[in-house]
C-alpha cells in the first residue's frame, strides 16, 4: 500500500515552518552552536537548539508544565495537520492516527525528577515532573491538545526510529476506519545526554560536522521536532517503506545499507538524502552509496541542523519531499571533496527529478530506507 505526504511541519535549530527552514538551507546557511554545561561536571558540550521565538505563539493548558521535547512535538504536529488542510473536530478525531518516533524522551525532566529523589529522599518525588518522566508523555500531550480519539502510539528506537514509524503508520493506514496518520519525531537536548554520547565515542565536542570524512570525528546533538500527514493521496508518494534490519557490530552496517539500497532501486533514483553525521554512519552509507547507486546525487542534512536522533528521520523525510517539490537540493556543508560519492555540493537544480530514497542508519544497530516519488 502506498500512502502520501498530505502536510509537514518542522521544528528545527534554524527556525519553524517547512518553507522557512528549507529556504536557509538552501542559502547555505547552518545552525549556531551553543554551549551546554552542569553544575556538577567542569566539561562543555557544544550543541544546536531551537531559537526560543520558533516556539512563539503556542499555548495550551497541556504545555505549561511539559517538557521542550512535548512542546516541539506540538509546534510541529499542529503546523503539518494545518498545512494539509485538516480541522479536527469531533466528527474526524477518531479517524486520524498519531504515531511519535522517540529516542532518548524527555530526558530534562527525568533527570530532574530522579535528581531530587536522590538529593532528598524519595518522598522528594513530584507528581507534576513524573508524567513528563515517561517516554509516551509527547504523544499524550498532542493527542490531549488536537482531541484526537484514534491510535496512539509511540515507538522508541535511534535515528532510524522515525522510518521505522512510516512503516507502522502503513499497517495502521490499511484499516479504511482511518483517513489520516500523524507522525511525528522529536528530540530534546540535555548535558547528561552530551555526556553520554561522548563516552560512546560519537561526539565532538564543537562543530563544525564533517560528513563523509576520512576521520569519523563525531557529531554535534540538536533538538527539535518533524512532523507529516499521511493519507491516501498526497503531493508526493511514498512507494515503499524498507523495514531495514539491525546490526550487531558496526562492521555489519554496510551489508545492511546495501540490501536497503537494492530493495528501493528498482525505479531510477534521482537523488538520495543520507543520514551521514560524522561517526561510522558515514563510512557506511558511503561505501554502499558507492556500489548500489553511483550516480546518484547524495544531500545530508546533517551539518546544517545537527543529529536529532529521534527527530531526524522524519527531518529526512521533509528534506526529500522539499527536494522533489522545489526541484532543487540544498548544498552539503563542511563535507570532503576527495569523497568518491556524488554529493551535493553546490545549491543544485533538478528540474527532471522523480524518484529520492531516505537512507537511515542509526548508532544503537538499527537501518531503515524508504522511496518517495512525485507525479
Amino acid at each position: 500500500m502506498s500512502l502520501a505526504v498530505a502536510g509537514m511541519g518542522w521544528v528545527a535549530p534554524l527556525g519553524t515552518g517547512v518553507d522557512s527552514v528549507w529556504e536557509r538551507l538552501l542559502q547555505g546557511e547552518e545552525a549556531s552552536a551553543t554551549t551546554i554545561s552542569d553544575r556538577c561536571v567542569d566539561r562543555v558540550y557544544s550543541v544546536f537548539r531551537v531559537p526560543e521565538l520558533a516556539l512563539k505563539g503556542i499555548s495550551h493548558p497541556r504545555l505549561r508544565r511539559a517538557s521542550a521535547i512535548s512542546r516541539f512535538a506540538a509546534v510541529a504536529g499542529l503546523h503539518a495537520l494545518q498545512s494539509a488542510g485538516i480541522k479536527l473536530e469531533s466528527q474526524n478525531a477518531e479517524r486520524i492516527a498519531l504515531i511519535f518516533a522517540i529516542s532518548n524522551g524527555g530526558v530534562t525532566y527525568t533527570k530532574r525528577f530522579y535528581h531530587e529523589i536522590v538529593g532528598t529522599g524519595a518522598q522528594a518525588a513530584s507528581p507534576l515532573l513524573f508524567p513528563e518522566t515517561v517516554f509516551n508523555a509527547p504523544a499524550s500531550h498532542l493527542a490531549a491538545i488536537l482531541g484526537v480519539t484514534g491510535a496512539t502510539y509511540t515507538l522508541v528506537g535511534d535515528g532510524a526510529v522515525g522510518l521505522a514509524a512510516i512503516t507502522m503508520a502503513e499497517e495502521l493506514m490499511a484499516n479504511e476506519a482511518l483517513d489520516y496518520c500523524l507522525v511525528v519525531g522529536t528530540e530534546e537536548i540535555d548535558w547528561l545526554l552530551c555526556d553520554a554520547y561522548r563516552r560512546w565515542r560519537l561526539l565532538r565536542m564543537a562543530p563544525p560536522i564533517e560528513p563523509f570524512s576520512k576521520q569519523n570525528r563525531g557529531m554535534i546533538l540538536s533538538e527539535g521536532a518533524g512532523a507529516i500527514v499521511l493519507a491516501r493521496g498526497g503531493f508526493v508518494t511514498i512507494e515503499r517503506a524498507h523495514p531495514g534490519g539491525h546490526f550487531r557490530r558496526r562492521g555489519e552496517a554496510e551489508k545492511i545499507l546495501k540490501r536497503i539500497l537494492f530493495d528501493l532501486r528498482q525505479e531510477e533514483i534521482d537523488f538520495i538524502i543520507s543520514s551521514a553525521n560524522g561517526t561510522f554512519v558515514d563510512q557506511a552509507e558511503s561505501q554502499a552509496l558507492q556500489e548500489v547507486v553511483p550516480n546518484a546525487l547524495v544531500y545530508t542534512g546533517k551539518p546544517a541542523l545537527g543529529e536529532s536522533v529521534g527527530g531526524s528521520g522524519l527531518w529526512q523525510i521533509i528534506l526529500a519531499a522539499q527536494a522533489l517539490r522545489s526541484k532543487e537540493i540544498p548544498p552539503v556543508l563542511h563535507a570532503d571533496h576527495s569523497v568518491r560519492l556524488r554529493l551535493s555540493l553546490l545549491r543544485t537544480p533538478m528540474p527532471s527529478a522523480r524518484r529520492a530514497i531516505v537512507l537511515s542508519c542509526g548508532l544503537n544497530q538499527q537501518a531503515a530506507g524508504l522511496r518517495m516519488a512525485i507525479q
